[in-house]
């Protein structure tokens, strides 16, 4: 099975899903970035101070992830795309991806609006259609968190139409994002240390 490429760590501590091949894509034409999302998510940990944090801008749980990939030389990309048809030129822009390295796109969504996913997956869609991306990767939660949320008072935060693994798979079979490769990582309760 592919996703076995995966490290035991990785495997033990995420729920995975991919779609068209896209570990077997990974491992063998970009295995620096492969190696590097794992090294990243690997030494990722869940703080119960970070989910107690208040809501707003880029949460530091998604910020935690984000640096740890543009130290490793992964960049915020915002694409410049148009539709040329003879002399007429339109632009047709794409959304910004949050962390980008040799043709892999990475979004990560921790509690954003669970439209964010539609999104994030049109624009893997039109970016693998115009041969700039091989391969898309989603960094998520698992559903299963919200029973620590509720725990820790933040229930309502981290709401049902927010952004978890139970809105995106749906999304994802269902073709939204067209014949693009994904990886999805979902951080489970196993990455969470109340201690911290």
């Amino acid at each position: 099975m592919p996703i076995a490429t995966l490290s035991p760590y990785i495997q033990a501590n995420y729920e995975l899903r991919e779609w068209r091949h896209a570990t077997a894509i990974l491992a063998s034409d970009f295995p620096t970035e492969y190696a590097e999302i794992q090294q990243v998510l690997g030494n990722f940990v869940l703080k119960k101070s970070q989910i107690l944090e208040p809501g707003g801008a880029k949460s530091a749980i998604a910020s935690t992830i984000d640096s740890g990939l543009t130290a490793l030389g992964w960049q915020e990309k915002q694409f410049s795309t148009s539709i040329k048809v003879d002399d007429q030129e339109s632009l047709s822009p794409t959304h910004k991806v949050d962390c980008f390295k040799n043709r892999v796109a990475l979004e990560i969504e921790w509690n954003n609006k669970d439209p964010f996913f539609d999104r994030d997956l049109n624009n893997f869609r039109l970016l693998f259609d115009l041969r700039v991306i091989s391969v898309g990767v989603i960094v998520t939660r698992c559903s299963e968190l919200q029973t620590i949320f509720k725990s820790l008072g933040k229930g309502d935060s981290y709401g049902n139409s927010t952004t978890h693994m139970q809105k995106l798979a749906p999304r994802i079979i269902g073709g939204g994002g067209g014949g693009c490769p994904i990886l999805v990582f979902g951080i489970s309760p196993l990455l969470y240390d109340p201690n911290l």
